[in-house]
């Protein structure tokens, strides 16, 4: 295999993590707005957990993506 092939299969396996980010971010939302629905009192005052699941998430992404990126342009 050549070094070349490599380099993308890699970088396309770091791109999976892109992925599994979006599904989190999904799951994320959904299961605020169950939570929301079923308990409204209750919402305002997680608010603030699901801004950092929200963050967190976004930020294993774009680490994701820089892994990817390095991969394909670095060297």
């Amino acid at each position: 295999m050549e070094a070349e092939a490599a380099k993308y299969i890699g970088a396309g396996i770091a791109c999976l993590g892109m992925g599994a980010a979006a599904v989190a971010l999904g799951n994320i939302f959904g299961s605020y707005l169950a939570g929301a629905l079923r308990n409204p009192s209750a919402a305002d005052g997680q608010f603030g957990r699901l801004v950092f699941g929200f963050a967190v998430t976004e930020a294993l992404g774009i680490f994701s993506l820089l892994i990817a990126l390095l991969l394909l342009y670095a060297v």
